[in-house]
C-alpha cells in the first residue's frame, strides 16, 4: 500500500510539472506571437511612461486599450501620409473644376474620415487583439512554413482572396437595402480626390477590411509580411482615387486602377473589384474605363477649355466648368 501511494504521489508530481510546462510554452508562444507594432509600443511607450508598473502587458484590457489609441493613431498618420503625398505629387487637380466636384470638397473628405477611424477602430482592435493573442496563424520564423517560398505564396494569396472577397462586400453594400444606410457616402465624392480613400461610413471601411483580418486566421503569414501588405493595401486604397488614370498597356485588361474606380464613382453599378478586373468579369460588372475611351472626366474639362479658348495651366485651374 505504501507503494501504490508513494507512486500515486510521484504521478502526480510528474503530472503536475508537465501541466507546468505546457503553461509555459503556451505562455511563450502567446508572448512570441504578441505583435511586433504592440511590442515596440510597449517598450519604448506605454511600459516605461504610460501605465503603472503592476499592469502587465499581457493583460487583454492593456492590450485592448493599447491596440485602440495605436490603430486611431497610426490610421490618421497613415491615411494624411499618403493621400496627402498622392495629392501634391500624383492628383491632376484639374479635376477639382470638373462640375460634380463639390465645394471645399478636399476639407469634406479629410473631416469624414477623421470622425470614422475612431469607430472604425472598434471592431478591428477586437479581432487585432485575437491576432495578438495567438490565435491567428501568424509566425515569424520564416523557416516555420517552407520558408521563403512560403512567403511568396502568401503574397499571392494574400492578394486573390481579399481581392475576392472586397469585391462581394462591396456588390453587397451597393444592395438596395443597405447602400443608402452604409455605402452611400462615400459615393457623394463623384470625382474622388486621395484624400476620399478612407472617407468611408466607419461599418461600410470595417466590412471592407474584414478579409484583410480573417487571411491570417485562415492562412500562415509571416508578421513582418502581415505588416508591409497592411501598408500596401493602404497605399493601393489611396492610388485607386488619386486621378491617375494611367495604366501600363499590357496590363490594362487585368488591373483596377484610378480609372476603373473613378467609373464606379460616377456610375455606381460597375467595376467593384478592388486589385483586379477578374471578378468583375465573373460578376458581369466590368465596364471599360471612360478614360481609356477618351471620354473621362479629364477629357470633359479638356474640351471645356478648347471650346472657351483656355490654354494655359493658370486659365484651365482659373476656369469654371459648366
Amino acid at each position: 500500500m505504501p507503494s501504490l501511494q508513494i507512486y500515486l504521489l510521484i504521478s502526480y508530481g510528474v503530472w503536475e510539472d508537465n501541466v507546468r510546462i505546457i503553461s509555459n510554452k503556451r505562455e511563450i508562444t502567446r508572448n512570441k506571437g504578441m505583435d511586433l507594432v504592440l511590442n515596440a509600443a510597449d517598450s519604448y511607450v506605454l511600459t516605461p511612461y504610460v501605465y503603472p508598473a503592476w499592469w502587465r502587458e499581457s493583460d487583454v484590457s492593456r492590450q485592448l486599450i493599447s491596440l485602440y489609441v495605436i490603430s486611431v493613431l497610426g490610421g490618421y498618420v497613415l491615411y494624411l501620409f499618403l493621400a496627402t503625398i498622392s495629392f501634391y505629387t500624383i492628383f491632376d487637380r484639374r479635376l477639382m473644376k470638373h462640375p460634380q466636384f463639390l465645394d471645399d470638397q478636399v476639407r469634406l473628405e479629410i473631416v469624414y474620415t477623421c470622425k470614422s477611424v475612431p469607430l472604425m477602430a472598434v471592431p478591428t482592435v477586437t479581432l487585432f487583439t485575437l491576432e495578438v493573442r495567438g490565435y491567428g496563424k501568424l509566425y515569424d520564423n520564416v523557416d516555420s512554413y517552407i520558408g521563403y517560398v512560403g512567403i511568396l505564396v502568401s503574397i499571392v494569396t494574400f492578394i486573390t482572396f481579399t481581392d475576392g472577397c472586397i469585391y462581394w462586400i462591396h456588390r453587397f453594400l451597393h444592395h438596395k437595402l443597405v447602400y443608402r444606410h452604409l455605402h452611400k457616402d462615400h459615393h457623394k465624392w463623384k470625382i474622388p480626390t486621395p484624400y476620399a480613400s478612407h472617407a468611408f461610413h466607419w461599418a461600410d471601411g470595417f466590412l471592407q477590411s474584414c478579409p484583410y483580418h480573417i487571411y491570417p486566421f485562415l492562412f500562415p503569414l509571416h508578421k513582418v509580411l502581415y505588416l508591409c501588405l497592411f501598408v500596401f493595401v493602404n497605399v493601393w486604397t489611396v492610388s485607386i482615387h488619386d486621378g491617375d488614370y494611367r495604366v501600363p498597356g499590357p496590363l490594362k485588361p487585368f488591373i483596377n486602377g484610378s480609372a476603373h474606380h473613378t467609373d464606379h464613382h460616377l456610375f455606381y453599378n460597375c467595376n467593384y473589384g478592388q486589385f483586379f478586373t477578374l471578378w468583375d468579369r465573373i460578376g458581369g460588372s466590368f465596364r471599360t474605363p471612360s478614360s481609356f475611351l477618351g471620354e473621362g472626366p479629364i477629357k470633359a474639362i479638356e474640351k471645356h477649355c478648347a471650346k472657351n479658348g483656355i490654354q494655359s495651366k493658370h486659365e484651365i485651374f482659373s476656369a469654371k466648368v459648366e
